[in-house]
């Protein structure tokens, strides 16, 4: 690990006065930590936020206002979350472990890094994420993990948050503010496809702070599920993942849905071309057979992870079916 200056704040103002382009912010750190170890992060100098004052979770009306600093354990252990917002319950918990949740951040899960093998190692010189233009090894290598969505020439890389993929369904707002003042941006368009600048990730700017994210409550009425599948039951990241909540009417027709996916994306994904099969549908496996297609229509497979187009499919069904109770 290179050699780096520690600097702790108490202040937002303090806080964006230490940053510039040498610079990084810390909190929880997990994994943060282990790329400076390994060198692919190498910040001249960390600025420790932990003592801001983002920490509380509080409803206001039909929303959930989360400040970055709350931890993925406190968020899956409010009552709010586990009586209006399930899913995001669930995708909490089966992301990590418990030590982890009690460590990691909202703000930090949201703009955790790739787990791609080939960013992770610096001794690989082909990834466009930290070199833009050096190539990506992925492609021509073991890519059975990376996405099939939202994928470009120059990176395949998968998003690895599980909580994202729900609050993207849910129209999540980022609060943040920078030397230039404060901004809210959706999440939907906060987060960036790799297209031809597979280093640029989302859409925060140099020294700019994620302050507090906005979680509109599921409305009344509404089910929502969140499942995984991955390689093994114990944590792991997903293979293929979906965030869905529905409001049915009483002719079972679908008044109201959204639709997430994970693992199979290069940023949490938000199914829109599913919503649109699904909205005015009365709940059936041909109705959900067909979201699950429109959802993935796009995809881009490469050889070792085509397999994730059908799985991605199923497991949006399977996911509607607990939702709605219809079976196969």
């Amino acid at each position: 690990m290179q050699p780096f200056d520690y600097v702790r704040v108490r202040e937002i103002s303090a806080a964006l006065a230490e940053a510039d382009s040498s610079a990084d912010y810390l909190a929880g750190g997990t994994t943060q930590l282990d790329l400076m170890k390994d060198g692919v992060l190498r910040p001249r100098r960390l600025i420790d936020i932990t003592r801001l004052p983002l920490h509380g979770i509080e409803e206001r009306q039909d929303t959930l206002f989360v400040g970055a600093l709350a931890t993925m354990e406190e968020l899956a252990a409010d009552p709010v979350v586990g009586r209006r917002l399930p899913f995001v319950r669930e995708a909490l918990l089966r992301s990590a472990s418990v030590q982890l949740r009690n460590m990691a951040t909202i703000g930090g899960n949201l703009l955790q890094r790739t787990r791609c093998r080939y960013f992770r190692d610096p001794k690989v010189h082909a990834c466009n994420k930290r070199g833009r233009g050096t190539g990506c090894a992925a492609i021509t290598g073991t890519h059975r993990s990376h996405a099939v969505l939202g994928t470009s020439e120059h990176c395949i890389a998968t998003h690895a948050s599980d909580v994202a993929v729900a609050l993207i369904a849910l129209d999540a707002v980022v609060h943040i503010t920078g030397a230039q003042g404060d901004r809210d941006v959706p999440l939907t368009g906060f987060y960036r496809t790799p297209g031809d600048t597979p280093d640029i990730e989302n859409d925060l700017r140099p020294g700019e702070l994620i302050t507090a994210v906005e979680v509109p409550l599921l409305p009344p009425g509404a089910r929502s599920d969140y499942l995984k599948v991955r390689d093994r039951m114990s944590f792991e990241f997903a293979l293929a993942s979906a965030a869905a909540a529905v409001v049915l009417g009483d002719d079972d027709v679908i008044r109201w849905v959204r639709v997430g996916l994970g693992g199979v994306a290069t940023v949490p994904w938000r199914a829109v071309e599913a919503e649109a099969v699904l909205t005015g549908s009365r709940a059936g496996i041909e109705v959900f057979t067909n979201a699950a297609r429109a959802a993935l229509a796009g995809a881009e497979p490469h050889p070792q992870n085509a397999f994730k187009v059908e799985l991605a499919q199923r497991t949006l069904v399977r996911s509607l079916q607990t939702i709605t109770g219809v079976s196969a």
